[in-house]
């Protein structure tokens, strides 16, 4: 028995040590290639490791390609939707756990049924929409959305409230407290975890977004990070490939921090919501 399961123990550890090979090389890889000079991309074999190691690549992208403004459009459109999306999706989230009202139900699976919904059913529809709003080379098409709250997010806030004993609630009431202020004092403190991991999955999306950036967005200076890497990419020759991968890590590196630095709130946000992978 003991040694069934130490076989599958092992055949569990090589099978997810393959998998994140698999995933590491290509970024490591990326990360290499962003430290080589034109010349040495060229070369074949290629070589795994830069030498010389330069990073002319990165102040290049910094500087040259405006990789700075488009960071800081990047920041100022994320830090939107982050606070769109977690005030909506907990007061609306909040809303149907708490209280009790006509077509509740209805209303709850038919937010749900949007999640299975693909996003290019809605594409087209909501492109005219911002076109005859005049929207287009504003950030509103990619902000706007995030404070009307979203399927998801909706679900994660909600499953979470559910799982706290209404009582507190109840009791709250019974003390004077309004809904928005119960909401605002008792439960958003309570759902740090949750809030934390909707916070992850909101970053996560609106940081790589390209396709709301690409049709929506036509001057430069308002390019977010992804679409300045894309719109790079295009103009550039096999030979500027590290520049390409430089600003491919600068995309990049804001994620991995993230979630390196915010895994256990979100392990612990998911595990509240009572969410399994």
């Amino acid at each position: 028995m003991n040694s069934s399961r130490i076989a599958k123990s092992l055949l569990q550890h090589v099978v997810i040590g393959i998998g994140a090979l698999a995933m590491f090389i290509p970024f490591y890889w990326m990360v290499a290639t962003s430290f080589k000079t034109g010349a040495k991309v060229l070369e074949l074999p290629p070589s795994w490791i830069p030498n010389p190691i330069t990073l002319e690549h990165y102040v290049a992208a910094w500087t040259k390609v405006n990789f700075a403004r488009y960071m800081f459009n990047s920041t100022v459109v994320v830090i939107a939707d982050l606070v769109g999306t977690l005030l909506s999706c907990a007061m609306v989230g909040f809303g149907l756990a708490m209280f009790q009202f006509r077509m509740k139900t209805p209303i709850y699976m038919a937010m749900l049924s949007t999640l299975i919904l693909p996003a290019q059913v809605t594409l087209v529809p909501t492109y005219f929409i911002w076109k005859n709003l005049h929207a287009f080379d504003t950030y509103f098409p990619l902000i706007v959305p995030s404070f009307l709250g979203g399927a998801f997010g909706i679900f994660l806030m909600h499953q979470f409230y559910k799982s706290l004993p209404k009582e507190m609630f109840e009791a709250a009431i019974v003390d004077g407290y309004r809904p928005w202020s119960v909401l605002w004092r008792i439960y958003f403190p309570l759902s740090r975890p949750a809030l934390s991991a909707l916070a992850v999955f909101t970053f996560i999306g609106a940081w790589s977004n390209t396709l709301g950036p690409l049709l929506y967005l036509q001057d430069k200076k308002l390019f977010t990070l992804p679409l300045g890497l894309l719109f790079l990419r295009s103009n550039l020759q096999p030979s500027e490939t590290p520049l390409i991968m430089a600003g491919a890590v600068i995309v990049t590196l804001p994620v991995i921090v993230l979630f390196l630095l915010a895994q256990k709130q979100f392990i612990q946000g998911m595990a509240s919501t009572g969410i399994k992978g």
